[in-house]
């Protein structure tokens, strides 16, 4: 079983989420340039209810 760590800013402590409870999730932002930056997160929810976000590299988001 796989887990993820995040950090619950509540908590201020870190977690560890089973990564089937884990979804992925993009942020486009465009730049003064005009060209589009992708930004590649995981969220997760803790047993408390308090949403997490991890913002990750494209590998590591390719990969989960």
């Amino acid at each position: 079983m796989n887990t993820i760590e995040f950090y619950n800013v509540k908590k201020k402590a870190k977690v560890q989420i089973d990564s089937k409870d884990v979804s992925k999730t993009t942020y486009e932002r465009k730049n003064k340039d005009g060209s589009i930056r992708i930004s590649y997160a995981l969220k997760a929810q803790d047993d408390d209810g308090c949403g997490l976000t991890k913002f990750v590299k494209k590998e590591v988001y390719d990969a989960n």
